[in-house]
C-alpha cells in the first residue's frame, strides 16, 4: 500500500500538478506547542526540482509555518486524490521562508503568479516522499477557486496589509518570533 521514495518521481510529479489543494503542516519543538495545519490552493505550489519544492504564502490569519521553519525547519506536505485514483501523498522536508527582501526572493517569485498579499515564499529541500492508499478519502469534485483572500488583499492595499501583517504575523500563537 505504502510506498517511500527519496525523491519525487515524474508520475507523482504529474499528481501534485494536477491538484487544486495541498496541507502543509509544521510544528514547534517540545511538547506544549501547537501544530500547525493549514489547506493552500490558487495555484500556489511548485515542483522546483525531484528534491525541492516551493510555495506562494499569502497573507493570513496567522504565520505559524514560518515561526516553526525559523526555529526547527520541519515541513510536511500532503496531497489527497479527490478524484480518480485514491492516493495520499507526503512530502516530509526541510524548509526556509523566504522574504521578498531576500537575494533568493525575486527568481523564486518569477514562478509564480502575481498575487495581491503576498507575505513570502516558503522552500523545501524534500527528505522523504510517501504515498499511501487514500481510500477514506472523499470522492470530490473541484468546482473553483475562492476570490475572497484576493479581494480582501485589495482592499486592504499595500499599506494595510503591512500594518496587518505587524499586528497579526510577527509571531506564532505560541509566541515564536516569525522572521
Amino acid at each position: 500500500m505504502a510506498s517511500v521514495y527519496e525523491s519525487i518521481p515524474p508520475d507523482l510529479q504529474r499528481f501534485i500538478e494536477s491538484q487544486h489543494i495541498f496541507f502543509v503542516a509544521s510544528a514547534p519543538n517540545g511538547p506544549g506547542g501547537h501544530v500547525n495545519l493549514s489547506p493552500k490552493g490558487m495555484n500556489t505550489f511548485r515542483l522546483l526540482s525531484p528534491t525541492r519544492v516551493a510555495y506562494l504564502d499569502l497573507t493570513g490569519s496567522g504565520n505559524e509555518t514560518a515561526a516553526h521553519l525559523l526555529q526547527n525547519g520541519r515541513i510536511t506536505f500532503m496531497f489527497c486524490a479527490f478524484e480518480g485514483k485514491p492516493m495520499i501523498l507526503r512530502l516530509f522536508g526541510r524548509g526556509r521562508a523566504f522574504q521578498p527582501a531576500s537575494p533568493e526572493y525575486p527568481d523564486l517569485a518569477s514562478k509564480f503568479p502575481d498575487f495581491p498579499g503576498i507575505r513570502q515564499i516558503i522552500v523545501a529541500e524534500i527528505t522523504r516522499v510517501q504515498t499511501s492508499c487514500g481510500f477514506g478519502v472523499p470522492v470530490m469534485k473541484f468546482e473553483k477557486d475562492r476570490d475572497l483572500l484576493t479581494k480582501w488583499c485589495e482592499h486592504k492595499g499595500p499599506d494595510g496589509l503591512s500594518e496587518y501583517r505587524e499586528k497579526k504575523n510577527r509571531f506564532s500563537i505560541d509566541n515564536l518570533p516569525t522572521a
